[in-house]
């Protein structure tokens, strides 16, 4: 069967290739940001709605999946406390009103899809000493679903510590079981352009500042600084900051040239995308996008389960029921 999927905070569209992979078709997709619309449209053929916040669920066609990437962003206590002092009920309504994760519950509301994926930095569980993370699985739990969650390092699959959390749902309550990620080993020299423009080369100016900036962190005890990466290993995370000096992310040159950034095809490569993928944006636009993208070959991966999971409904959990997936705030 061919699932109908729609992509949400969808970026330039690491989640939909992934799904595409899988077998799905894309029926909707929204986007805020111009320049990331522009690198979509290039690569898919169309233009995504924008704020998806003024987009009404009616308006968003029938699906079975909901996909999204969505910022992360703190949740307010004082109006939880208020509605309880108040006697009245609350929920998802409340507790995330005036955040993107609402606009995700809103939509999983009206249309009830079979299932989604929700993708998010590590940092999520943590965030506003877990009170978020709290109200997300409550808020999700709460419309019906079955919820999973896992974070998942991409190192496997591509030359790149990439930690993310991965949150998927299923309307039914059906058992899911992650992905087996196979050991690729990948390394940093196969996704390297054997030469590149000078362009990409830091400057005495870049290259000094960021040497005293490391000098005096150390001087601290701090790790703070510019990382070189092993050309035979892998590197730190890529960041959306990347555009700015490249810190994270160094690569070494030859001659006593000073070190150089990734160029944005690197960039790409290093997320998981193929050499296909167009990049019609500038160079600092295009870092920002890879920074802020989604480990396409990973996704890939969790994608297949979701829809093998769909596909074999027969494993199903005995005695679950959608309560036993509540988290239980302490008194």
């Amino acid at each position: 069967m061919k699932y109908k999927f729609i992509d949400l905070f969808a970026g330039i569209g690491g989640i939909r290739l992934a799904f595409e992979s899988a077998g799905g078709v894309c029926v909707f997709s929204s986007e805020n940001d111009k320049y990331s619309q522009a690198t979509y449209y290039e690569n898919f053929g169309e233009d995504p709605s924008g704020d998806i916040t003024e987009i009404l669920s009616k308006d968003i066609p029938e699906h079975d999946i909901l996909c999204a990437g969505f910022p992360c962003q703190p949740f307010s206590q004082a109006g939880v406390a208020k509605y309880n002092s108040l006697g009245w009920k609350h929920g998802f309504e409340h507790e995330t009103k005036g955040t993107l994760f609402h606009d995700i519950c809103r939509i999983l509301k009206y249309h009830k899809p079979k299932a989604f994926l929700l993708e998010n930095v590590k940092n999520l569980k943590g965030h506003d000493g877990g009170k978020t993370w709290e109200v997300i699985c409550n808020s999700l739990t709460s419309l019906g679903y079955t919820v999973y969650d896992s974070v998942i390092d991409a190192a496997k699959l591509v030359p790149q510590h990439r930690e993310r959390v991965y949150i998927v749902g299923f309307k039914d309550e059906l058992k899911f079981e992650w992905p087996d990620i196979p050991d690729l080993e990948p390394r940093l020299n196969q996704i390297l352009y054997k030469r590149t423009t000078d362009r990409y080369t830091l400057t005495d100016g870049v290259w000094r500042a960021l040497k005293r900036h490391a000098k005096r962190h150390k001087s601290k005890g701090h790790g703070f600084g510019y990382g070189i990466a092993d050309r035979k290993g892998i590197s730190r995370t890529l960041s959306a900051r990347y555009y700015k000096d490249g810190a994270e992310i160094l690569i070494e040159q030859k001659n006593g040239k000073n070190p150089r950034r990734l160029n944005p095809r690197e960039c790409a490569r290093l997320m998981g995308y193929s050499d296909d993928f167009k990049i019609p944006v500038s160079d600092s636009r295009a870092y920002r996008q890879f920074g802020n993208s989604v480990v396409v070959p990973l996704v890939s991966l969790i994608a297949e389960r979701i829809v093998y999971t769909l596909d074999n409904p027969e494993f199903l959990p005995e005695q679950t029921k959608v309560s036993d997936y509540l988290i239980k705030t302490a008194d």
